[in-house]
């Protein structure tokens, strides 16, 4: 039977293990890709630790997809006037399991959770296949900011 809640501290091993997959799909790395010591020791400290909310969809014992969404918060202005903000990150679905409203569900829960939590704002990233749940959710395009990383 399908379940789709939200994560716990419990739940740590099925989301580094969903997450992981995700990035070798979105990025089009080989199943036996290795990713770093760093990558995994962050990843593990961020659920632990970060300022977020994941969801997690399992089937059974397996875990079919996740979704998260990470909180910040800036100076407050007219336009956001509790500072805090939300950026989406991780959606994903096991290739078998998509095309079944689950990815809908997870982001939805989050959104509920993330107006409970006061953000003003959420941000997200959309991959081209992302992109129309998104735009169906209400999302839109944003040229409000431009972007300086330290890579």
């Amino acid at each position: 039977m399908m379940e789709i809640r939200v994560a716990t501290k419990n739940d740590i091993d099925f989301l580094m293990s969903v997450r992981l997959e995700m990035l070798k799909v979105v990025n089009n790395l080989p199943e036996d890709y290795e990713f770093s010591d760093k990558v995994i020791k962050e990843s593990r400290d961020y659920f632990c630790n970060g300022d977020h909310i994941n969801v997690i969809a399992v089937d059974d014992d397996m875990v079919i997809g996740c979704a998260s969404m990470c909180f910040f918060r800036i100076m407050p202005t007219f336009s956001h006037p509790t500072g805090k903000r939300a950026h989406l990150m991780n959606v994903y679905t096991r290739s078998e399991y998509r095309r079944q409203g689950i990815a809908r569900k997870m982001v939805e829960m989050l959104i509920e959770k993330t107006w409970e939590k006061g953000a003003t704002e959420i941000s997200l990233d959309a991959t081209a296949m992302g992109r129309p749940l998104y735009e169906s959710m209400g999302f839109t395009d944003s040229t409000e900011c431009m972007v300086l990383t330290n890579l």
